[in-house]
């Protein structure tokens, strides 16, 4: 999303994954008066997709075009190729590939590089079309081929298992590409005693590198101390339990007072550090449209 003025840009996702995984559905006659209600707020929409069911995903696209809509079609990782030819050939100014999330990197490169290398881009390399990425968390695979835009979970999730992206430094200059680190930061990280899993545990020279990045952009690590107490203790102010409540009611539990409020004990900094990270991330990308050219080209998987 980018704001202009008091506007946010909106990109509306069906919702379709999310449902899926949790054995509900999505009602599309619902989804076309929600989004006709609030067009006015939305710039993008996504259709309706049905995971596994590529006719049903098409079937779905007809209707909300012939409900007056124009939402972007959807095409996902293992269908048949003649459903993105089908796509294309209708000439949709800009597209949606799904179903990545669960495929591992490596899988989802070689089905990437298929896909992009013969389909998605002309003879020069350039896309043919503005393509958006669903749930693409990884960063070897956000800069490997020329997006027109992305979504993902992965800052959020990230901060809220207790870690934050950090970029490498290279000549006093920070590195953003796929070679940043994940570092686990929280006083309650599972990690914390981890030689080399926890800022705790990493070589000074590391940890320096890691305060200077916070600092650099306005953050503190944080500060608290830790204490056992009964478990019917009543919490004040600046304090939380620092575990999980023991089986044994007998048995004390540990609490932490906040002194300084950082990275290491605010899992809303954390966000913020992450988004940031991306924010500067995405300056460092060469500017939309580029060429993605392979070596080789085979047709393995087609």
């Amino acid at each position: 999303m980018t704001k202009k003025g008091n506007k946010v840009n909106l990109f509306l996702d069906s919702g379709a994954f999310s449902a899926w995984s949790q054995g509900e559905a999505i009602d599309i006659y619902e989804y076309i008066k929600f989004i006709k209600e609030n067009e006015e707020f939305i710039d993008v929409y996504a259709n309706l997709d049905v995971i596994g069911d590529p006719q049903g995903t098409w079937n779905n696209q007809m209707i909300m075009e012939k409900a007056g809509l124009m939402p972007t079609p959807v095409y996902h990782y293992g269908e048949d190729p003649k459903w993105l030819r089908r796509i294309l050939s209708r000439g949709y100014k800009y597209i949606s590939i799904g179903g990545m999330v669960p495929i591992p990197n490596k899988d989802l490169m070689r089905w990437l590089d298929e896909i992009w290398g013969t389909y998605l881009t002309d003879a020069n390399g350039f896309p043919v079309c503005q393509v958006h990425g669903f749930g693409l968390t990884s960063l070897v695979l956000m800069l490997r081929y020329p997006w027109y835009s992305v979504d993902s979970t992965s800052w959020v999730v990230t901060g809220r298992i207790g870690s934050v992206y950090v970029p490498r430094r290279k000549n006093g200059v920070w590195m953003y590409d796929e070679n940043c680190w994940k570092i686990a930061v929280s006083n309650r990280s599972p990690n914390k005693k981890e030689a080399g899993q926890h800022f705790d545990t990493l070589p000074p020279m590391t940890q320096e590198l890691v305060m200077d990045y916070l600092t650099e952009k306005g953050y503190k690590y944080g500060k608290s101390s830790f204490r056992m107490e009964n478990q019917d203790y009543e919490l004040k102010e600046n304090e939380r339990w620092g575990e999980k409540r023991p089986k044994d009611k007998t048995v004390k539990r540990e609490v932490e007072t906040i002194i300084e409020e950082g990275v290491s004990n605010k899992y809303q900094i954390r966000d913020e550090v992450n988004i940031i990270y991306f924010l500067d991330l995405e300056k460092t990308i060469q500017p939309y449209p580029w060429s993605f050219k392979l070596e080789n080209k085979s047709n393995t998987f087609f």
